[in-house]
């Protein structure tokens, strides 16, 4: 018998079993916003040495998750209180369903025997979440929580990994006596018949929830992960044999762990396996940074290469709206997509070799097929990479030019010319972040986080919070928008709560500027777009946090400088950089 089994029911308590469960993943964190029903979750995960980080909004919590399985690997796991608890994270769990990203969502419920009853913070959360995850659960006996939450974890790993929900009444949270007692006092006293029939329908009641047979220590479910078939690689490599002018596209599903192995190793092994095939490469969202500052890295005019390529492998891109629904690519070129979802195969195209698998793995195993040299395609990466040099030309002259107060432009060069190679950036905006996108370098593999497809704005304290907890020696560096800081800001003090010493800049202009662009054009008016060039420094400051304002181009180097020293002293900064309006992104908009 092992200790857990001899553990009676009424010393358990459902908070213990969910962090045994979650311990057993190497779940190194719980983010959560406190609230009675969840309250047993959050102390049985520090009794497990899971450390509790507490937010000041429910969706920063899942956000945070999100970013911690991004970056580790395994699950990341909120737990928040009940009805609006829960609502309150709608949006941050269908920005991960969107992301892929597998994330466990722990819902405090309403007690069984009251649902339905008028009970605080009762409501169908089912109804509500099952449409933004991948699947939901509620659980109603104690001895159901560890399997639930074993297939729950399972689930969110397997295949197109995202968001589960695993709801879980109070009354399996709290220890038997403690829920005995609540019952108790809920009883009807006296010897009339009803009375008598509610305490002893309570009484059966709470043996059901607390069944005798006691709940035994689960094992790990397996992870299930599409593999390609060697054929699929044999194909393309003769394919390649072929090619004079191919393109590689990798996105962020190509790092997603394949199997039970850790994220930051599949990167690592991803990154030498593109270094070997040789082919100029574009990445996007999670892969951004992957192949460091290496030359076969594109950076612009990605369309333009699309539509001279004779072979375009996309390795865990969707040809969604950014690719512009298909009509980027070249019509004449064999068209080859790797992907984990069937969906996204099919989706605005119908390519020429369709692979249902991982894309990481399937790009390993053709590097280690592929015998030929990269040298014939020398040409076409010269090519390709003296329009870059061009536009990088461009985009320096861009920053000399002078606008009111700091040009946005030059502010990113500055930051890219002080950012470690040991760093995370994390974009939470429009025009800013945006601009920040084509000049910011992420200097190696899982070093660039942001929402996704999805397009979400709040984003930012959670994955700069979870960043900062998953990778602690890394600086990091979160890219506000002065319109998507103020989702968030209040997590500064979370930040200076838990000693987490993250770095802010707000590119403050005082505008929904990527709204703003094409409005005024169309319309004539900046009609709710305005914002005022507010303190957000001071904010911070109010916070716990170091608050720095720049507001003179010559101030931008040792304005970035002393907010990586305040850092570096255990403080989070944040940098209210007052910028000017530039043309660097006219048309940008994408519908």
């Amino acid at each position: 018998m092992t200790q857990a089994e001899s553990v009676t029911t009424e010393q358990q308590h459902g908070g213990d079993l969910v962090a045994r469960v979650l311990a057993r993943h190497d779940v190194r964190f719980l983010f959560t916003l406190c609230g009675g029903h969840i309250s047993p979750i959050l102390l049985g995960c520090a009794g497990q040495g899971i450390r509790v980080v507490d937010v000041r909004h429910e969706a920063t919590a899942v956000f945070a998750a999100d970013a911690v399985a991004r970056l580790t690997g395994t699950v990341g796991v909120a737990a928040v209180t009940a009805g609006p608890g829960v609502t309150n994270t709608v949006t941050a769990l269908k920005n991960a369903q969107m992301a892929q990203s597998p994330v466990v969502l722990l819902g405090g419920a309403t007690a069984t025997v009251l649902k339905g009853r008028g009970a605080l913070q009762d409501i169908d959360q089912m109804a509500v979440v099952r449409p933004h995850v991948k699947w939901a659960t509620a659980v109603d006996q104690l001895r159901d929580i560890e399997p639930a939450l074993e297939t729950a974890i399972s689930k969110a790993r397997s295949g197109v990994p995202g968001p589960v929900f695993v709801e879980l009444p109070v009354d399996l949270l709290y220890p038997q006596a403690v829920v005995g007692e609540w019952y108790a006092a809920s009883t009807p006293r006296g010897s009339s018949l009803s009375s008598r029939l509610t305490r002893l329908y309570l009484r059966r009641h709470l043996r059901g929830l607390f069944n005798s047979n006691t709940p035994r220590e689960q094992k790990a479910r397996p992870v299930a992960v599409p593999r390609h078939d060697e054929a699929d690689v044999a194909q393309l490599t003769e394919r390649l044999a072929q090619a004079q002018r191919p393109l590689l596209l990798v996105g962020s599903q190509a790092l997603l762990p394949a199997g039970e192995g850790s994220a930051p190793d599949d990167a690592e092994a991803l990154q030498a396996a593109l270094y070997r095939l040789g082919l100029p490469t574009y990445l996007s969202g999670m892969a951004r940074g992957l192949l460091g500052r290496h030359p076969l890295h594109l950076r612009h005019l990605r369309s333009r290469a699309l539509k001279e390529a004779d072979l375009i492998i996309l390795a865990g891109v969707p040809c969604d709206f950014r690719l512009s629904y298909g009509r980027s690519l070249g019509r004449d070129a064999h068209l080859v997509m790797v992907n984990r979802s069937a969906d996204e195969l099919k989706l605005n195209c119908r390519p020429d070799q369709a692979i249902l698998a991982d894309a990481g793995g399937f790009l390993r195993a053709l590097a280690d097929g592929w015998q030929g040299s990269a040298g014939r395609w020398s040409p076409w990466i010269e090519h390709l990479q003296a329009r870059d040099a061009e536009r990088d030309a461009e985009i320096e002259a861009s920053a000399a030019q002078e606008t009111a107060y700091v040009n946005p432009v030059r502010l990113c060069r500055e930051l890219e010319r002080v950012l470690p190679e040991n760093s995370v950036i994390v974009g939470d905006g429009g025009d800013f972040v945006a601009t920040a996108s084509y000049i910011v370098r992420p200097r190696g593999p899982l070093s660039w986080l942001d929402p996704g497809v999805f397009g979400t704005l709040g984003a930012g304290a959670g994955f700069a919070l979870g960043a900062r907890l998953a990778r602690p020696d890394a600086e990091v560096w979160l890219l506000y928008g002065d319109g998507s800081a103020a989702y968030s800001l209040a997590e500064f003090d979370t930040f200076s709560r838990h000693r987490l010493p993250v770095i802010a800049v707000v590119g403050t202009d005082g505008s929904w500027a990527q709204i703003a662009r094409e409005q005024v054009a169309i319309f004539g008016s900046p009609l709710g777009t305005e914002l005022a060039r507010t303190a957000y420094h001071a904010v911070a400051e109010g916070y716990g946090g170091a608050g720095l304002l720049l507001q003179e181009p010559a101030e931008s180097e040792s304005c970035l400088r002393e907010a990586q020293r305040l850092a570096a002293a255990g403080r989070p900064v944040l940098l209210n950089a007052w910028i000017g309006a530039t043309d660097f992104r006219k048309g940008s908009v994408s519908m």
